[in-house]
């Protein structure tokens, strides 16, 4: 009986001299590296916005580290998910179970960013949305494990909505996309513009990815309204902006359009030409600052590109991320959260960030106008930056949060 206490007690002693002689020292949970997965689309409509660029700009994080983080090896991995929600959250699962992935990034389009979001929470891992739009992330769908990095669409819609109508532009028709975020930026933008007193006179939905959009610009044609708004994004935008141009629905004296999720890269394929005078607000533009501008060109030099707010996003996001693992001594998917909810954001891509506790990091934006070919002086050179958005007016108020996790914490 002795004999047997004695043989059990040798090898608890041993580990509970091990776990003294290593108090203080990072703790890593998840196979002895830390991986980062980027999940975007890699071939469709949004593989300019996020992609390839993407993985870059995340791997680009990594380096800048110095490849690792507490003593164990930075990896980042990646994979298409093709705009497919079944696809991008078998991905993400096969990722937590099967490949000790401890962050999964990009995550655009909304669609994608809400199932992998889900799969997340049930892992307790984390996911990092800097490509994906939708308000819902940080409404109803909020995750204690899930971060809104780059934008929203309430912040993308709301200042530009009310600039244009204290302008005149009062009179909107939306042309929406029929999946998560083309509701959630129509509704943002008409909640912005009964405030001004304006009305949406009309709207219509089309598919994903259409190819011919010309049926319903001709609805929006007929309706009127001031303004076109484009509740889409991509390939979807570009394409509804060169049909209205080239049908003459839109130019001198005619209809405005809008594009409510405009990026760099949308600019870039129409050219200046066609997309001269257009209103966006944005998160990040590469020729802001000295900052911005140092950390762009290093991307463009391995990319051929200007970076998107997306990929801008998702190397800051990263980096972010790292920084938390790195302070909170371990890879745990809670603790680094909580690093990362308490720790300020201010770089080249965020000024004045926070991460609240529905998950939005809230920071400045930027009202900008498209310059006219005239005006650019450069490659890139796109945007006159109009106006300074502060962070807390960019975004809601996280007092009209409906996050279970702010609602239960207020009650």
């Amino acid at each position: 009986m002795f004999k047997r206490l004695a043989r059990t007690a040798v090898p608890a002693a041993a580990m509970l001299c091990a776990a003294v002689s290593h108090a203080g020292e990072p703790v890593m949970t998840n196979g002895g590296v830390v991986k980062i997965g980027v999940l975007t689309d890699m071939s469709s409509i949004f593989s300019d916005i996020g992609g390839k660029g993407s993985v870059v700009a995340a791997q680009m994080a990594a380096d800048d580290f110095g490849g690792k983080v507490n003593g164990v090896p930075i990896k980042v991995i990646s994979a298409d998910h093709q705009n497919k929600t079944d696809v991008a959250a078998t991905v993400a699962r096969d990722w937590f179970d099967n490949q000790h992935v401890d962050m999964v990034e990009d995550l655009l389009p909304s669609s994608v960013a809400l199932a992998v979001s889900n799969v997340a929470k049930e892992k307790h891992r984390i996911a990092i949305a800097s490509g994906a739009g939708t308000t819902r992330l940080s409404n109803e769908d909020c995750s204690p494990y899930t971060i809104q990095y780059s934008y929203d669409t309430y912040a993308l819609t709301t200042s530009l909505v009310k600039s244009m109508a204290r302008s005149g532009d009062n009179t909107w028709f939306f042309l929406t996309v029929d999946y998560a975020l083309g509701a959630s930026l129509e509704k943002d933008a008409t909640t912005a513009l009964t405030a001004t007193g304006g009305k949406a006179v009309g709207k219509v939905k089309h598919p994903i990815n259409s190819s011919d959009l010309s049926s319903y610009l001709l609805q929006a044609q007929a309706s009127k309204a001031k303004v076109i708004g484009l509740a889409n994004a991509g390939s979807d935008t570009v394409n509804a902006i060169k049909t209205a141009r080239e049908f003459g629905i839109i130019g001198q004296g005619k209809q405005k359009i809008a594009g409510l999720q405009l990026f760099i890269s949308d600019i870039n394929s129409l050219g200046l030409p066609a997309a001269q005078g257009m209103m966006l607000t944005t998160s990040f533009y590469w020729d802001r600052d000295d900052a911005s501008r140092a950390w762009s060109q290093r991307f463009f030099a391995k990319t051929g590109r200007m970076p998107t707010l997306v990929q801008a996003g998702v190397y800051s996001s990263t980096l972010h991320y790292l920084k938390a693992v790195q302070a909170s001594g371990t890879d745990a998917a809670d603790a680094v959260m909580a690093q990362m909810k308490k720790t300020p954001v201010d770089d080249f891509f965020a000024k004045n960030g926070t991460i609240r506790a529905d998950g939005l990091m809230v920071h400045d934006m930027y009202l900008a106008e498209v310059k006219s070919p005239q005006q650019s002086h450069k490659p890139w050179d796109y945007y006159t930056i109009k106006q300074v958005i502060p962070a807390q007016e960019a975004f809601a108020p996280l007092s009209a949060s409906r996050c279970p996790l702010v609602t239960a914490k207020s009650n």
